[in-house]
């Protein structure tokens, strides 16, 4: 697999385009990424009409507090999880009344893995109104790669669901 490097800036064009065309606004809920995520999407110009905002929920703390996870949820599965990433990408989309919700969560490195959670797990989830959906990703970079390929990954995932519309 070829060493990410930067995130993809025609995709993000391609999203910005999508999300003015249809009116749409987005929120991201960042555990893994660190903000990474909004970090981009707010590199294109214009994007105060779609991207609401960004909450960088590193703690299970913070993934309670401010997207409201349930503890029990995050005890039950830990932080690096499907039923969490659901829970992320729903709960920014609610608390901000956007759209869109897209979450990560995951094991960036190069500590913090184990064999069950090794370094470079991630999910992606993205919440609408109908739907949502969480992708499992399992990336084999450094820290810094691991973060840019799930920001990838999410964008990716976001580009599909609104290409699909």
């Amino acid at each position: 697999m070829p060493k990410m490097t930067q995130v993809d800036i025609k995709l993000l064009n391609k999203i910005s385009t999508l999300l003015n065309e249809k009116k749409l606004t987005v929120a991201t809920a960042e555990s893994c990424t660190g903000g990474f995520i909004a970090h981009n999407l707010t590199n294109i110009s214009g994007s105060s009409n779609y991207f609401d905002r960004g909450i960088i929920s590193y703690s299970n703390d913070a993934k309670n507090e401010l997207l409201n996870v349930p503890k029990e949820l995050l005890k039950e599965h830990g932080a690096v999880s499907e039923p969490v990433a659901k829970a992320m990408a729903e709960g920014i989309r609610k608390i901000s009344n956007s759209d869109i919700g897209l979450s990560t969560t995951g094991v960036a490195g190069p500590t913090g893995g184990t064999k069950e959670k090794p370094v470079g797990l991630v999910y992606v989830g993205l919440s609408t109104k109908k739907d949502t959906i969480v992708k499992k990703f399992r990336f084999n970079e450094d820290r810094i790669g691991n973060k840019i390929a799930t920001c990838n990954a999410a964008l990716n995932l976001l580009y599909e669901y609104l290409d699909a519309m």
